[in-house]
């Protein structure tokens, strides 16, 4: 007998600083951080740094309170 296993992968868009598209799955996310001390190592626009569990990091023009939203929406 042949079992089907389906599963879902939800993956929420935000925008990078330059305006590109980006998708992140939720799940993967660890933190997320104001670039406050970092902002120099930022492209300009980047409101917001999302710590993934893999211990990378992606800037975000979304701020933080929406990028938070975003997350919990997709949960």
């Amino acid at each position: 007998m042949i079992r089907a296993v389906i599963l879902a992968l939800i993956l929420v868009e935000f925008h990078g600083p330059s305006g590109q598209r980006l998708e992140i799955n939720p799940a993967a996310v660890s933190s997320l951080r104001e670039p406050i001390d970092i902002r120099s190592h930022l492209a300009p626009g980047a409101h917001c740094v999302i710590v993934m569990s893999n211990g990378g990091f992606i800037a975000v023009a979304e701020d933080c309170a929406a990028a938070e939203q975003k997350l919990q929406d997709a949960k």
